[in-house]
C-alpha cells in the first residue's frame, strides 16, 4: 500500500469517529427537545445533523481529490460530488457508496443546504424527526461502506 493511501484511510476512519460522535449528540438532543419540550435544542440538533453530513462530504473531498483526480465545482458541486461516490470509476476505483446510500444522503444533503441559509427557529421539527430516525441507520451504512472503501485503499498499489 503506498503512503498516500494508507494516509488517506487513515483520514477517513478518523473523519468517521467524529461523525459518530456527531450523530450520538443530534440524537441525544433530538430525546432531550422531546423530554424537555425545549425547542432551543432543535439548534443543536440541526447544528450536529449539517455536522454529519458535511463530515461525509469531506471524505468524499478527499477520495476526489486524491483518488479520482477531481472534485466537482460550480453550482451544484455538492450533488455532483454525492453523486460521483456512487459510481465506479473502471480501473481506479470502485463506488465509494452504494446507490442505495446516495439515495439516503440526499436527504441530508438538502438539509445541510436549509442550516446554511435559515434562521434555526424556522427549522421543521418534523423534517428533524425524520432525519434523526434515520441517521444512526445511514451512519452505520455509511461507516460499513466507507470501511469497505479503506480495505481497498490498503490493498492498492
Amino acid at each position: 500500500m503506498s503512503k498516500s493511501a494508507s494516509l488517506l484511510a487513515a483520514r477517513i476512519l478518523a473523519e468517521l469517529e467524529d461523525i459518530e460522535i456527531t450523530v450520538e449528540r443530534a440524537v441525544q438532543g433530538w430525546e432531550r427537545a422531546k423530554t424537555k419540550n425545549d425547542e432551543y435544542y432543535l439548534d443543536g440538533v440541526a447544528l450536529n445533523l449539517h455536522g454529519f453530513y458535511s463530515g461525509l462530504e469531506r471524505i468524499f473531498e478527499r477520495i476526489g481529490a486524491a483518488v479520482d483526480g477531481s472534485v466537482p465545482s460550480g453550482a451544484n458541486w455538492h450533488r455532483e460530488l454525492l453523486n460521483q461516490m456512487s459510481i465506479e470509476i473502471p480501473g481506479v476505483r470502485p463506488a465509494v457508496i452504494s446507490e442505495g446510500l446516495r439515495e439516503n444522503l440526499e436527504g441530508y444533503l438538502g438539509f445541510r443546504h436549509v442550516v446554511r441559509n435559515v434562521y434555526t427557529y424556522h427549522l421543521s421539527p418534523e423534517k428533524l424527526d425524520a432525519l434523526v430516525t434515520q441517521v444512526q441507520t445511514v451512519f452505520v451504512k455509511a461507516k460499513s461502506e466507507m470501511a469497505g472503501f479503506c480495505k481497498f485503499l490498503q490493498n492498492s498499489e
